[in-house]
């Protein structure tokens, strides 16, 4: 699973039968900045955080049989953890002398 930020739409008229109800969204994955393309079908937005499910598991997640599905949005962040505070170096003072 990884984090990312939904950047955009995937306008796509045409789908595959047994593709259920959703959306193509381009998403880009959080540290390497990665963009790639996430079925949707929780109705997330531009600017959102999410989860995205990569792989087989992402396929796996449909009832029947899988779709050819291999990036599934499965949840929206709605808050994380702070980031640990950058360690600060103790500087000695150096006196006049």
């Amino acid at each position: 699973m990884q984090r990312a930020v939904v950047t955009g739409s995937v306008w796509s008229t045409k789908r595959i039968d047994g593709l259920p109800n959703g959306a193509f969204l381009e998403v880009e994955l959080h540290g390497d900045g990665a963009k790639i393309v996430a079925f949707d079908v929780l109705g997330s937005g531009i600017g959102e955080q999410v989860l995205v499910a990569l792989g087989s598991v992402a396929a796996t997640w449909f009832p029947g049989a899988p779709p050819p599905v291999d990036a599934l949005i499965i949840g929206s962040v709605d808050a994380m953890p702070a980031e640990p505070a950058t360690r600060r170096t103790r500087r000695t003072a150096k006196t006049a002398g």
